[in-house]
């Protein structure tokens, strides 16, 4: 990936494929770094690539990071591998110097535009005879590297888009390879490195499948084996929009604050696309590395519906909580949570007790989305204990002393391992034991007793998460206030 900002979907898309591929085949997964337009070059920005990358727990095996047998792996870094090979393009005949000035170039593009003809250099320079080149040197005028490009490229299988080939000196005038500045471009650093690091598969996007008839030719003009490529479809919005970057929605350093599971994310841009027997939600990364075939991915481009992304999280979060080394991560992270959103009303310790938390999450596994679901207002009544007076209880019902009494006998009881179904049940009955007291209005004063509030989940639900003891507390607590 280039070095130029923070990671997308798109990106994160390209970097599974690649990993998936190289883990079904005991391959070596590699994350190299192009940051040659240093013009474009974000600070930070190839360390944060890496750093999502983890995340989302496809590390790469070998990287600017963890190092490896073919460092470096920051293009940047490479420059002298470069130079030496646009040299011997240069002895062999098969790339030249360009003296055109960038003002030139400009007055060829607006003339093309003009015309209402795609911009291409005219290979000028092509033809300069060695004198020349020699005379303009000695001047010291700026020159640049441009590879020849020769008619009748070879076809090449595409291991996604079958047999291919694209005549790119009918379209394209010759390519810079080195600028200026010494900086290569793409195709020459690209084609460098995969020889020099023994690359022998690239899975990229699409948008690079008419450039690969162009890198075939640098590897034959040096005379190497070329890798083999595969080119992924664009992945899209589901109306087959490009996917925004303008709001930021795509970035995964959003996903992750936002309290998205990198699972959910693999799991649903491998869900839209294609490569697999089926499609099914819930795929861990080991079911996607042995589920994948190359052969299975169409040309079709993957429609991404975000919308349905909660849904991939509640899958891959209830899996989370059900596993035991998990759900003790998870503990973790709502106990911090909880202190982060309540901690200024004073949250009683108690709720941030290891088993108080872990029962909650057991309890509301498959309810909710994202763990920060469980601190969101329809939710407080678990984290902060109330401050109501008898005096506000009898003001709903003069029984509730006796309502009191019939609730706390009925979750000492056997009610500790009632569904809220029973419970619903339950609380119909008791109910028919008071004087005069309504069924509405013994909800309210229950709600009130154990939430203080007048909204949210039902009573029954309330008290199913709670737990016996915290709802005997908490009515005890209210009815001697």
């Amino acid at each position: 990936p280039p070095a130029t900002g923070l990671l997308h979907l798109g990106g994160l898309r390209t970097a599974l494929y690649n990993y998936i591929f190289a883990k079904k085949h005991q391959g070596t997964f590699i994350l190299r770094v192009e940051d040659t337009d240093q013009n474009r070059v974000v600070p930070g920005a190839a360390e944060g690539i890496e750093d999502m990358l983890d995340w989302a727990g496809i590390p790469p095996d070998e990287s600017p990071r963890r190092g490896g047998s073919f460092g470096p792996y920051q293009q940047s870094h490479r420059l002298d591998l470069y130079r030496r090979a646009s040299s011997v393009l240069l002895e062999r005949g098969a790339a030249y110097r360009c003296f055109c000035t960038p003002q030139r170039l400009e007055l060829l593009k607006k003339e093309a535009l003009r015309s209402q003809q795609t911009p291409r250099y005219d290979n000028r320079c092509r033809h300069l005879t060695p004198t020349e080149v020699s005379e303009k040197l000695s001047q010291g005028l700026d020159w640049v590297v441009r590879f020849r490009l020769e008619r009748g490229v070879e076809p090449f299988r595409d291991l996604v888009y079958g047999w291919n080939k694209h005549e790119v000196a009918d379209v394209e005038g010759d390519p810079v390879i080195l600028k200026g500045d010494g900086f290569p471009t793409y195709h020459l650093a690209n084609v460098v490195d995969d020889h020099h690091m023994g690359i022998s598969h690239v899975l990229r996007g699409t948008e690079w499948l008419t450039s690969t008839s162009k890198h075939l030719l640098l590897y034959k003009a040096f005379g190497w084996e070329p890798p083999q490529f595969g080119h992924l479809p664009l992945l899209l919005n589901k109306d087959g929009g490009k996917l925004s970057k303008r709001q930021g929605d795509i970035f995964l350093e959003r996903f992750a604050q936002d309290g998205y599971l990198p699972e959910a994310l693999l799991d649903i841009v491998t869900n839209c696309g294609s490569g697999f027997a089926e499609k099914q939600m819930g795929r861990t990364l080991e079911e996607l590395i042995s589920q994948f075939e190359i052969g299975r991915i169409t040309t079709h481009s993957a429609l991404l519906d975000l919308e349905k992304l909660p849904e991939f999280n509640r899958i891959h979060l209830t899996r989370q909580i059900e596993h035991e080394g998990q759900r003790q991560k998870l503990i973790r992270e709502l106990q911090l949570l909880v202190e982060h959103v309540y901690g200024d009303q004073q949250v009683d310790q108690e709720v941030l007790e290891k088993e108080y938390v872990e029962r909650v999450l057991l309890l509301r596994k498959g309810h909710i989305s994202l763990l920060k679901n469980l601190v969101s207002s329809d939710y407080s009544y678990l984290w902060v204990r109330p401050s109501v007076s008898r005096e506000q209880l009898r003001a709903v019902s003069a029984e509730a002393d006796e309502i009191g009494k019939l609730v706390s006998g009925l979750m000492t009881g056997q009610a500790a391992v009632l569904s809220v179904e029973e419970l619903n049940k339950d609380l119909r009955s008791l109910q028919e034991q008071t004087k005069e007291t309504k069924y509405s209005s013994m909800m309210k004063l229950l709600r009130l007793a154990l939430s203080g509030q007048q909204h949210g989940p039902s009573v029954a639900e309330m008290m199913v998460t709670l737990g016996p003891r915290e709802v005997c507390g908490r009515i005890r607590k209210a009815l001697s206030g």
